[in-house]
């Protein structure tokens, strides 16, 4: 397990007791991602709902990298997909991704951790609006892995990112 993942790890264990029970502080402003499936903290219903300032809680990621639908380097801030796992208490071989138009990725959630799958939600340094592929955007670091640079991961690159299920 990497210092990263140790963070979020940390993170869980400093949160008030109703966390450790499974039920989290619910989001103050928009919901920006929905996670569900076979997680065990909650914060509504069988759910866990995060709002962008609750996703900023989480470590950081900084990662700069080419993609097929941006110019040149980018540099994407966000957090790593495994902290978000971490955060709703996931447990799964599988992820559904989903986006605002219904696109959806079936990703295996050992392959993403393992190379660095990260969700941006922000580019060049501004938060990504709808029509820039936000406010969510899961993605990898292809200039770190040219194994990455292939059309299986571009597959799982699902922008306006909604919604993620876990499956055992």
């Amino acid at each position: 397990m990497n210092r990263r993942h140790l963070l979020s790890l940390a993170m869980l264990c400093l949160m008030p007791a109703a966390a450790h029970a499974g039920l989290l502080p619910a989001p103050t402003s928009e919901v920006v991602l929905t996670i569900g499936g076979s997680i065990s903290n909650t914060n509504q219903g069988n759910t866990l709902e995060f709002d962008l300032a609750m996703l900023r809680q989480l470590p950081k990621v900084v990662v700069k990298t080419t993609t097929p639908w941006t110019e040149g380097v980018t540099t994407f801030e966000g957090v790593a997909l495994a902290d978000v796992i971490a955060a709703a208490g996931g447990a799964g071989k599988t992820l559904n991704a989903i986006a605002i138009n219904d696109y959806a990725a079936e990703l295996q959630t050992d392959d993403a951790v393992r190379n660095g799958a990260f969700i941006a939600y922000a580019m060049n340094g501004k938060e990504m609006s709808v029509r820039e592929k936000g406010p969510l955007w899961i993605l990898y670091p292809f200039d770190d892995k040219p194994e990455l640079k292939a059309e299986s991961y571009y597959a799982h690159c699902v922008w306006q990112l909604k919604a993620l299920s876990i499956h055992p």
